[in-house]
C-alpha cells in the first residue's frame, strides 16, 4: 500500500497510457495525489485512468491541432496544475513529416511538449507548478547546432531520437531560466516497455527479444525518478533546470548546458509551432 502524500498535488502526465507514463500514474494516484492521464488512445488512456478515478484527455502529439485542443481541454477542467509532465515521445524507422510539416520524430518528442507547455504557461506559472521532461542517456548521441535546427541533412532514426532527447533536456533548462517554473529531465533507464517495439533499428533487439528485455528495468523501477521528480520540491529535492538519473543528478552531453543553444533552440520553435513573440 502507498503511503498517503501529506502533499496532495494535480499532476498531468503525457504519454500515461502505458509504460513508465501508466506506472508513474498509479504510484502517484495511490499516493493521494490526483493524476491526469493523457494518451494518444482514448481507449488505453481511459483503461489506465478508470480504476484510478482519473480523468484522462487523448491527443496524438503527430497533430498540434491535437496539442492545442489539449491545452484548451486542461484549461477547462483542471482548476490547477501542480506538475506537467512531458512523457509522450517515440523513435521512429523512417523520416517522414507530420501533417504539420515537421519531421515526426522532432514533433512529437520535443515540438509538442514545447507547443503543450507554452499554451498552459500562464496558468502552470500563476500556480507555481513545476514541469518535468522524459528525456534519454540517447540525449549524448544528439549534435545540435543552431544551424542545424530543421536541416534535413544527415537524418537517421538514432540521430533524430538523439537529438530530440537533447531538445528536451535543454528546454527545460530554458523554462527555469527564462519564465520561472520549475523544469527538469530525468532518463527513466533502459525500460521493458513498448517504446519502439516496431522498430527495425537496433533498438528492436532489446525491446522485441526475451533476452534484450531480460536486461531491461520494469516500468515501475523505471518512473520512480519522474515519480521522485513530481513529489519533490524544487530548490530542496532537486535543483530547476537539472538532468537527473536514479534520482541523482546525472552527466549528459555537453550541450545540454550551453544557454545560447537553449536559446536558440527556443526561438526556433516557438516560430515552428506558430506562437508570437511573446512566447520568445
Amino acid at each position: 500500500m502507498e503511503q498517503q502524500s501529506s502533499d496532495p498535488r494535480t499532476i498531468v502526465i503525457t504519454g500515461a497510457s502505458d509504460g513508465i507514463g501508466a506506472a508513474a500514474a498509479r504510484r502517484l494516484a495511490g499516493a493521494g495525489h490526483e493524476v491526469v492521464v493523457v494518451g494518444r488512445s482514448a481507449e488505453k488512456a481511459e483503461a489506465v485512468a478508470r480504476p484510478l478515478g482519473a480523468r484522462h484527455f487523448s491527443a496524438d502529439f503527430a497533430r498540434l491541432d491535437d496539442v492545442r485542443r489539449l491545452a484548451q481541454d486542461l484549461r477547462r477542467a483542471v482548476p490547477r496544475i501542480d506538475v506537467l509532465v512531458n512523457n509522450a515521445g517515440g523513435i521512429f524507422d523512417h523520416r517522414e513529416l507530420t501533417p504539420d510539416g515537421h519531421e515526426r520524430t522532432w514533433q512529437v518528442n520535443h515540438l509538442a511538449p514545447f507547443l503543450l507547455t507554452q499554451l498552459l504557461l500562464d496558468r502552470l506559472t500563476a500556480d507555481g507548478a513545476a514541469v518535468v521532461n522524459t528525456s534519454s542517456v540517447a540525449a549524448r548521441l544528439g549534435r545540435l547546432r543552431p544551424e542545424d535546427l530543421g536541416d534535413p541533412r544527415g537524418w537517421s532514426p538514432h540521430r533524430a531520437y538523439g537529438d530530440s532527447k537533447l531538445a528536451n533536456i535543454l528546454f527545460a533548462r530554458a523554462l527555469a531560466r527564462r519564465h520561472g517554473p520549475a523544469a527538469a529531465a530525468f532518463h527513466p533507464g533502459g525500460v521493458a516497455t513498448n517504446f519502439a517495439s516496431a522498430t527495425s533499428t537496433p533498438l528492436r533487439f532489446l525491446y522485441r527479444t526475451p533476452l534484450g528485455r531480460r536486461l531491461m528495468i520494469s516500468p515501475e523501477r523505471g518512473a520512480e525518478t519522474l515519480v521522485w521528480l513530481a513529489e519533490g520540491t524544487p530548490g530542496r529535492d532537486w535543483r530547476s533546470g537539472g538532468y537527473y538519473e536514479k534520482k541523482r543528478p546525472a552527466r549528459t552531453n555537453p550541450r545540454a548546458h550551453d544557454d545560447a543553444l537553449a536559446d536558440a533552440l527556443w526561438e526556433h520553435s516557438a516560430e515552428r509551432v506558430g506562437l508570437g513573440p511573446s512566447a520568445r
